[in-house]
């Protein structure tokens, strides 16, 4: 069974004959310590020159992807992220269980539900993105995917839709290999020659959260796309990336640049570590 509780935490329970023996009775609290960028540069998960890059890519209508492991912190910088909206833009949110938390005037939380016990009534993720878009939304923003609702959330945004999402990845990269593969799922004719160059198209930017070793939460990376494929392979650069443990930016990060420029940000000043 997976389930909310009253106070917003998720509820997952296993018994047997799925376990070996007892029953495994998981509780995910969600504890908000941040809600906006600079609330994360005070934890110390971005620097003050990142948190301002990431504000402006958000104030511009950039597309963002958030990946990383579990428990790395992914839904706290979506909420994070979501600050930076602007206050009169509607937001339609859709996610498996109510878990994001923004601080907007016009947010629809949407939330999957499953079949009951004769096997009826099942919504899944794929039919409410499908049906956000009919709510006259000025951005989107997917809780998670995993599987062939990333096709239906790359065309969304192929539409000129801004939206974020966060993905499971291991990095920046196997991020963007993931949501280049996870559309295949929707069926034998959806193909790499579609999904690849729609995402070189959709995602602009994709923030890898880490967890370190002492529990504290990182970005370690924000990986810009361009809009060339060559050989099945999205042209980027990493914008910011730790060095000397420090999240840097980087002055190669051309497609982002070129992105910021033509929507009339300066550049200069946002990379500037000041």
């Amino acid at each position: 069974m997976d389930a909310a509780l009253p106070d917003g935490s998720r509820l997952h329970v296993v018994i047997p004959d799925v376990t070996r023996r007892h029953w495994a009775v998981n509780i995910r609290k969600f504890v908000v310590k941040a809600s906006r960028l600079e609330h994360l540069v005070e934890l110390g998960t971005l620097t003050p020159q990142s948190a301002r890059f990431l504000g402006a890519a958000v104030s511009s209508g950039l597309n963002i992807l958030v990946s990383g492991a579990t428990q790395a912190g992914k839904t706290t910088m979506l909420n994070c992220l979501a600050a930076s909206i602007g206050s009169r833009e509607r937001v339609i949110t859709v996610e498996e269980i109510f878990e994001l938390q923004f601080p907007l005037r016009d947010v629809v939380g949407l939330q999957c539900r499953q079949p009951n016990l004769e096997g009826t009534g099942e919504i899944p993720l794929r039919r409410l993105v499908k049906e956000a878009l009919r709510m006259r939304p000025d951005r989107l923003v997917v809780g998670e995917v995993r599987e062939a609702e990333s096709l239906d959330m790359l065309i969304a945004l192929n539409s000129g839709l801004p939206g974020m999402c966060t993905v499971h990845a291991n990095s920046a990269h196997d991020a963007v290999t993931k949501i280049c593969t996870l559309p295949l799922l929707a069926g034998e004719n959806i193909s790499s020659a579609f999904v690849v160059p729609t995402v070189a198209s959709c995602i602009d930017l994709v923030v890898h959260c880490s967890r370190l070793a002492n529990g504290r939460r990182e970005v370690t990376e924000i990986l810009s796309l361009g809009r060339r494929v060559e050989n099945g392979i999205i042209e980027s650069s990493p914008v910011f990336a730790v060095t000397d443990g420090v999240l840097q930016a980087r002055a190669n990060a051309m497609p982002a640049i070129e992105k910021f420029a033509r929507a009339g940000f300066d550049v200069a000043a946002l990379l500037d570590p000041r």
